[in-house]
């Protein structure tokens, strides 16, 4: 399915087609399943919802619930984790630190930072301190050694796209209608699929923004719900993103948000290696 929606995309943007609407005869994937008036947007329009969800966002303080899952794939078998809480501080461009406590309990079980794509994450228990870049390799069999924070970027936020190297599909049928943009990227002569964004054509909400890899292969899914409002800006209340490539999922649920706080300076990103941390450094 991916690859005949990538090549349509390239023959689309090769005739010089600034968009297009595509409509195919299978159920969609988000399952919006409830009647009521189909909305209509072109892509310039819903390319300025994408603008208006993420232009105002300077930085936020997030706290969060997060439950995590991974999948075994050789057994076959799902682990999830208990929730934990999160702490997530996010300022733009790409500055991210996120640290995970046990509820009701003082102690630290994860602390990751990234800074200029690169990252380190402390593991407190193992007193283990991993840096690396965000493109490091995820071969770990403890999940959380696998966490980098390019999957919380690429999920937290949505970048608007290029208008020239996008496209316009509509997915409507009987049990579901979204419209998706089709966000390509140029190397050379060659164009190839990064991203797709879903909206809700009943409410023209983002439902779900996937991730790709140079390949073409899915790499991350994240699906959007219970957009609220946090002074004045509008925000998902709950994440729910999957890495495919790593085997696992975190449902994240917000349960408070503070947009542009005055308190997210540079030095809240800055982790200093604690004393007697093994320092692992990823290639």
């Amino acid at each position: 399915m991916f690859g005949n929606r990538i090549k349509a995309a390239i023959v689309l943007l090769t005739l010089g087609s600034t968009s297009a609407c595509l409509v195919r005869r299978e159920a969609i994937r988000s399952g919006l399943r409830h009647p009521g008036t189909l909305l209509t947007a072109n892509k310039e329009q819903l390319i300025a919802r994408i603008h208006d969800a993420s232009d105002p966002i300077e930085s936020f303080l997030m706290n969060a619930s997060l439950s995590a899952s991974v999948l075994n794939p050789s057994k076959g078998v799902v682990t999830e984790y208990p929730a934990i809480d999160g702490y997530i501080l996010f300022h733009r461009p790409a500055e991210i630190r996120i640290v995970g406590k046990l509820p009701m309990w003082p102690e630290t079980i994860l602390d990751m930072v990234c800074h200029e794509n690169r990252f380190q994450l402390h593991l407190p228990r193992k007193n283990l301190l991993l840096v690396g870049d965000g493109n490091a390799p995820t071969d770990s069999n403890n999940a959380l050694e696998n966490l980098r924070p390019d999957a919380f970027l690429n999920s937290l936020t949505i970048a608007p796209p290029d208008p020239g190297l996008t496209i316009l599909e509509n997915d409507t049928n009987q049990t579901g209608a979204v419209y998706i943009l089709l966000i390509l990227d140029r190397a050379g002569n060659e164009l190839r699929l990064v991203r797709t964004v879903y909206f809700d054509r009943y409410s023209l909400r983002i439902v779900e923004q996937r991730a790709f890899d140079s390949s073409g292969s899915l790499a991350g899914d994240a699906k959007y719900s219970n957009w609220r409002n946090y002074q004045g800006i509008s925000y998902p209340s709950a994440i729910d993103i999957q890495r495919v490539r790593e085997n696992y999922e975190v449902k994240l649920l917000v349960l408070s948000m503070k947009m542009n706080p005055p308190n997210v300076t540079p030095d809240k990103f800055v982790l200093t290696q604690p004393p007697g941390a093994t320092v692992r450094r990823l290639n």
